[in-house]
């Protein structure tokens, strides 16, 4: 459990809505890089194989294949560095890291596509859709 005092300095420091994405999901990091008096802002796309950490420490790993070698990235969620985070694509995994990624290329690092994200009172109006009437 963290002391008080430390989860409010942290507090002040998290972003009020961090990016929502899952490990397997296909994400554009935009970074604010600083290259001497000049700033601008590099995207980093990738596939997040593994999130880690809590709070103001919540890390997560971006692996992308460059000229036929792998290239991972770490990132901190909560830094300001980080512009924004799109996701491209939702896949559905069954593991919390997917470290089996590194010794693949091509074809066999493709993922199943997830199911499509639905929110709100659709949710509950599509799930009562798809079950069947009970007879009478």
């Amino acid at each position: 459990m963290k002391n008080a005092l430390l989860a409010h300095v942290e507090g002040k420091h998290l972003r009020a809505k961090p990016p929502e994405f899952d490990v397997g999901d296909i994400v554009d990091v935009h970074q604010r890089i600083v290259e001497g008096d000049k700033e601008r802002i590099q995207v980093f796309s990738g596939t997040v194989i593994m999130r880690k950490g809590d709070g103001i420490n919540t890390m997560f790993t971006v692996r992308r294949i460059v000229n036929n070698e792998g290239v991972e990235r770490i990132f901190p969620l909560h830094s300001p560095k980080i512009e924004k985070l799109e996701v491209k694509r939702k896949s559905r995994v069954r593991r919390a890291k997917l470290y089996y990624l590194r010794e693949r290329t091509g074809k066999a690092t493709r993922l199943k596509e997830g199911d499509p994200i639905v929110v709100g009172e659709q949710a509950g109006a599509s799930a009562a859709e798809s079950k069947p009437a009970a007879k009478a």
